[in-house]
Order: structure tokens, then sequence, then C-alpha cells
């Protein structure tokens, strides 16, 4: 009789069934951080396209665009994280989302790809950075050589965090 060996992992043995759900991700960039967006989440990726402001909307709301009829809220993720405000390049994209069953476009610096992990290699989120990015991140995953940063769309659109959306759609 024959033995099957164990997958192993960091030296522990791992089944598959372990491992947790299959995910797919998204990544973007923002200034050099690469960070992930569970593509169940994503309707599409747009091109930068002119944006219409909204006066009175918060900061971080950089206006309306019009997607084949419907008006959509574009975000400035970098604003909305706290960081300085990016310049729009060739490779600047509006990732369109879904959250509570209205679209809201975030504006990113660069689309990369889209990679599979499982959920027990998402690794909590170290307490660094800034307060107001903290509160969007899920965990991290360590891709190769580069970070993924893992965001919870859902935190950064909760009713008491995104009112200035709510009150325009």
């Amino acid at each position: 009789m024959s033995e099957v060996a164990p997958i192993k992992e960091n030296g522990k043995a791992l089944s598959e069934t372990n491992k947790g759900e299959l995910l797919q991700y998204l990544t973007f960039k923002l200034i050099d951080e690469t960070y992930g967006i569970n593509v169940m989440q994503i309707k599409e990726v747009l091109r930068y396209s002119e944006i219409a402001p909204v006066p009175g909307a918060p900061s971080y709301v950089l206006g309306i665009v019009n997607l084949r009829g419907n008006v959509v809220t574009v975000v400035d993720t970098r604003v909305r994280f706290s960081l300085p405000e990016c310049t729009i390049s060739d490779d600047t994209r509006i990732i369109i989302i879904e959250h509570d069953g209205e679209q809201v476009g975030l504006l990113v610096d660069a689309v990369q790809e889209v990679f599979y992990l499982y959920q027990s290699e998402i690794e909590q989120s170290p307490s660094v950075g800034n307060d107001e990015a903290l509160k969007f991140i899920q965990g991290v995953y360590q891709k190769e050589e580069e970070l993924v940063i893992l965001l919870e769309l859902n935190r950064m659109f909760e009713r008491n965090e995104a009112l200035g959306i709510e009150a325009m759609n």
C-alpha cells in the first residue's frame, strides 16, 4: 500500500478542505501601494472620463458620471484613505462597484491584474498607517514579492461613513 504525501505549506501539512474558500481579487495601485478588491463586488472597470462635480459633496466625492443612463457617484480613493490627491494619467481608472444596490465608482491610479487566493491565506493587517485607511482593510496577502492590502468595501460605505453618497443618489 502506498502513502500519499500531504500538501505542505510553511512546513505544516495542509489539505485543500481547510484552506477555505477560493477567492478572486482585482489589484490596483494608489501611489506605490497595491490594493485588492474581491471581484464579486466589481461591476466593471472604466477609463477615466470627465466627472461632473457636485456642490456640497464630501471632500472624497469627486462628482458623478453618466454610465449608460445611470448616475454613478465617483469617490477619490486617495482622498478617502487620507492620501495626497492624484494627477490623472493614461493609467487612471474608475472601478465601478455595487454597494446596497447602488453603483459607485472608485478612482484609482492604475488597475493591475486579477489573481486567486484562499481565504486562509489572508493575514490580519498590522496596526500601522493612518486610522482612516485602516477602517477599510480586511487583511493583507503576500503575493510573491509584493504585499497586497485587501479592502473591505462594505466598511468604506457604511451608512455613517457614506452620508454624502447616499444624499446624492
